[in-house]
């Protein structure tokens, strides 16, 4: 028999199995179904995005590794070949690059971005090395979208799955010279910012320093590490946040009923958060047809990220004493990165849904709020593709069953079996909606996107 026959009877079965073809999993994972409606107009939507002014809002949403393979396999599992997902309905697109440059030698490219100078890159307006977290290519702070928000009366929140201290969101809050330096006993490859040195201090000490007025994510062990210099030392980064004023919660519960009345910080893992699904890992010579499952591991009292970042609007969206300022907000998916570097297509397709029900809450929140623009992009692009399941790839392959029930293969070919995947120098998808959204059409670069926000909230 074939390989193409042993596919679809193997699919055959599975089908008959399940009795439907699609996973219950990707029936129950966010807004209703979207199809593909081929006559639609969309002239007037498209006329009404094109407009400049001010925005009161933005909302900045970046798919951590999220290109357009990593989009394509979300949504064919998920909605099927001609459904849609939240960020495919916003009506203005268009692309951009993501290149770093080389440390000491701006002139000179990297073609290949890490997250750290990625998020520098639309954080500052500036191009970095891979691993600088809002620092020039010469090591210098460069000041952040977040830190200008704030400087100019607007609200302003920072909401990931990661740790609060991975890349992109420390690009808001945070300035130095390598990315590791998350927590004070973690400096030895940033020196010069270390608190005993007379530098800021690393990442989570620097965010309770620059204060957002939310702040969630996982992180909480860098958050228990002691502070070494200053006011605050032998006190955990933790007391620092209570001294500032923070209240802190730690579980969907605690977040739900965090008020109004201080800023938040919501710490939900000791590390990254868990991710949504999970499933069969990809591997050299591929995998029979399979499902996403719920991921077992899942703490009960984990918020999903639509949670966070509806949390986040309502504390943020407040007219009180803000001289009629809005706010700017990043909502990071973190770990489509983290699964693609796996290899786990199901964790990543997950975690690419969770992000999707994310934009789906912000996109609403936009259009009853129409003075809202509204941001969705990745940092970079990563390894997956999707490529015929009877390929013989060299790579490690995983095959879902997608919701039009038909196999569906992808290949994870950018490192040997058993150790990371890497990302990948192209261009990336990005989305708008709202003031200024026009801004994103054609192909502009990352750095584009700190200029299109600056002007919409007239940042100075």
């Amino acid at each position: 028999m074939s390989r193409r026959r042993r596919w679809v009877a193997a699919v055959g079965t599975l089908v008959v199995t399940l009795g439907v073809a699609v996973p219950a999993l990707a029936q129950d994972s966010g807004p209703q179904d979207r199809t593909l409606q081929a006559s639609g107009d969309r002239t007037s939507e498209v006329r009404n995005a094109i407009r400049g002014g001010r925005a009161r809002n933005v909302i900045l949403f970046i798919g951590d590794g999220m290109g357009d393979s990593e989009i394509t396999a979300a949504r064919n599992y998920a909605r099927g070949a001609a459904g849609r997902l939240a960020m495919d309905e916003l009506p203005l697109t268009g692309a951009y690059t993501t290149y770093s440059v080389q440390k000491g030698d701006p002139s000179k490219p990297d073609y290949v971005t890490d997250s750290a100078a990625s998020g520098s890159g639309w954080a500052t307006g500036q191009k970095t090395y891979n691993g600088a977290i809002s620092v020039d290519a010469y090591g210098n702070p460069v000041p952040t979208l977040l830190e200008l928000a704030k400087r100019n009366g607007y609200r302003t929140g920072d909401v990931t799955t990661a740790e609060v201290q991975d890349a992109t969101p420390a690009v808001l809050g945070a300035h130095v010279v390598d990315r590791s330096c998350k927590g004070p006993e973690s400096m030895a490859r940033c020196p010069s910012n270390a608190k005993e040195n007379g530098g800021a201090g690393s990442i989570a000490e620097q965010l309770v320093q620059t204060g957002p007025d939310v702040l969630l994510g996982g992180g909480k062990n860098y958050f228990d590490q002691k502070v070494r210099a200053g006011e605050f030392q032998g006190r955990t980064v933790l007391e620092q946040a209570t001294a500032a004023g923070y209240q802190s919660v730690t579980d969907a519960d605690g977040l739900a009923r965090a008020g109004r009345d201080r800023p938040l910080l919501g710490l939900f893992a000791d590390g990254n958060m868990e991710v949504q699904w999970t499933g069969p890992a990809a591997r050299v010579g591929g995998t029979p047809p399979g499902t996403c499952q719920a991921n077992p591991n899942l703490p009960a009292g984990a918020p999903k990220l639509a949670d966070m970042t509806r949390k986040a609007l309502d504390l943020l969206d407040r007219q009180d004493g803000n001289a009629g300022k809005g706010f700017f907000l990043q909502v990071e998916g973190a770990s489509i990165d983290k699964q693609d570097h796996a290899a786990d297509p199901c964790g990543q397709i997950g975690e690419t849904v969770g992000f999707d029900e994310a934009v789906a809450a912000g996109t609403a929140f936009a259009r009853s709020h129409p003075d809202t623009l509204v941001l969705v992009t990745a940092d970079h692009g990563h390894t997956s593709q999707i490529i015929p399941n009877d390929a013989q790839s060299p790579g490690q392959t995983a095959t879902l069953v997608t919701r039009d029930g038909v196999p569906m293969t992808i290949n994870y070919g950018t490192s040997v079996a058993g150790r990371s995947q890497e990302h990948t120098g192209t261009q990336v998808r990005i989305a708008g909606y709202g003031p200024q959204a026009a801004n994103v059409v054609g192909v502009t670069d990352q750095t584009e996107v700190f200029h299109t926000v600056s002007r919409a909230l007239s940042l100075r």
